[in-house]
């Protein structure tokens, strides 16, 4: 059996034990102050390192699993050989990994009560990650207002710095959420604030726990996903996004304050640039179709289809539809329109002709190793090379020959 020193003591970082057992790649001890992955928060790093006249063997700790009644201390590769049964040990935990998963456990656990107190919200499960950490709460929806409210209300409990205690209770009463566990259990209490069945390690008061921020919101099946940060974590990413946006306001040429007022009317000059944009290439597509076409035309004769080419070095396809649409408006119409790089083929063709440009150029692109598809009117897909381009564009040349 292990025991757990981080149950008493969550600011021990250095301590002294024996070795009990040697695995593979693990070694348990009799006592221990790395705190194992439990109850949603990560795993402890450090190193442990041999004592004595003859140990001098040390490694790190690169894992550390519950396994019940013992701690599991999984070593870097190959470094377990070197400790023995009954050999004492010096473990040290990495105190600012340690820390900051205190500041978020600690953090979470404030949020969860300020939640609870101010909206009447209750959490349903909670995750700690690497970079940020999230709730689920049983609401469907949060407003900005209430997510601001709650923010607000919890720094105010950081700075009012309150105790945060733990300590085993035969009887748990006035937990926040009643515990599945029968028989004693180990309260985490915020003084006057929350009161939590948890085995995780915290810090001694809220001040500890240091700014906290709100980032997004998700919505989770019929709950609501809320995204934090605590402590450092909140100072870096503030500072990260105000980078952000410090950056963006100098390509801009304006201020932080004044960014979102000059984004915004930006956008909206954008939006006007692009509506006349679009009716201008929609007045170009019909004098581009009108010319494509009476090209065709006079060199099909009277009863040939009058089949177009439109060739571009590199683009998308998207940028053709609307000529597409305008050529096909025609009698007897068909139109194709090539890019190189990406290599792609768009095939259209006009009801009275009898082609199916779905049905041709899938057939085409097949042979070809391509893929796409469309309507019987207007169809297009991928290759992989300007070769291919060129062999599907044989392809369907050939079979628009054969049609009437």
């Amino acid at each position: 059996m292990t025991e757990r020193l981080y149950y008493a003591d969550a600011y021990l970082t250095d301590f002294e034990a024996t070795v009990l057992e040697r695995g593979e790649d693990r070694v348990y001890l009799e006592r221990s102050a790395f705190y194992p992955t439990s109850g949603g928060q990560a795993f402890d790093l450090g190193t442990l390192r041999a004592l004595g006249a003859e140990g001098n063997a040390s490694a790190r700790v690169v894992d550390v699993i519950d396994e019940g009644e013992r701690v599991a201390h999984v070593l870097e590769p190959g470094a377990a050989a070197s400790f023995s049964s009954g050999e004492r040990v010096r473990g040290q935990i990495d105190w600012a990994r340690r820390f900051d998963h205190m500041q978020q456990h600690s953090g979470q656990h404030l949020l969860s009560a300020v939640f609870q107190r101010e909206l009447g919200f209750s959490t349903l499960s909670v995750h700690f990650g690497a970079e940020v950490s999230t709730l689920d709460l049983d609401v469907g929806a949060l407003s900005a207002e209430q997510l601001q409210r709650v923010e607000e209300r919890a720094n105010a409990a950081v700075f009012e710095n309150h105790e945060v205690s733990a300590q085993i209770e035969a009887t748990a009463d006035g937990l926040r959420k009643p515990s599945a566990r029968q028989g004693a259990l180990r309260v985490v209490t915020i003084a006057s604030l929350d009161r939590s069945a948890c085995g995780g390690t915290h810090v001694a008061r809220t001040g500890e726990i240091g700014p906290i921020l709100f980032r997004k919101l998700d919505r989770v099946r019929k709950a609501t996903r809320v995204e934090f940060v605590c402590g450092a974590r909140a100072t870096r990413r503030a500072r990260a996004d105000y980078a952000v946006i410090a950056k963006l306001g100098g390509l801009l040429g304006t201020s932080v304050d004044s960014l979102a007022e000059v984004v915004s009317s930006r956008l909206a000059e954008l939006k006007l640039q692009g509506a006349d944009l679009r009716a201008t290439r929609e007045r170009l597509d019909v004098y581009r179709a009108a010319e494509l076409y009476g090209a065709a035309r006079t060199e099909a004769g009277a009863a040939g289809l009058a089949v177009a080419l439109e060739r571009s070095a590199e683009g998308s396809l998207q940028d053709v539809r609307g000529l597409a649409q305008r050529y096909i408006e025609q009698p007897r119409a068909v139109l194709l329109a090539l890019v190189e790089r990406p290599a792609a083929i768009l095939l259209a063709a006009s009801e009275d002709t009898g082609v199916d440009a779905g049905a041709v150029l899938k057939g085409a692109l097949a042979a070809a190793g391509g893929r796409g598809g469309g309507t019987a009117r207007v169809a297009q897909g991928t290759v992989s090379d300007v070769a291919a381009l060129s062999e599907v564009l044989g392809a369907v040349r050939a079979r628009l020959g054969a049609t009437p």
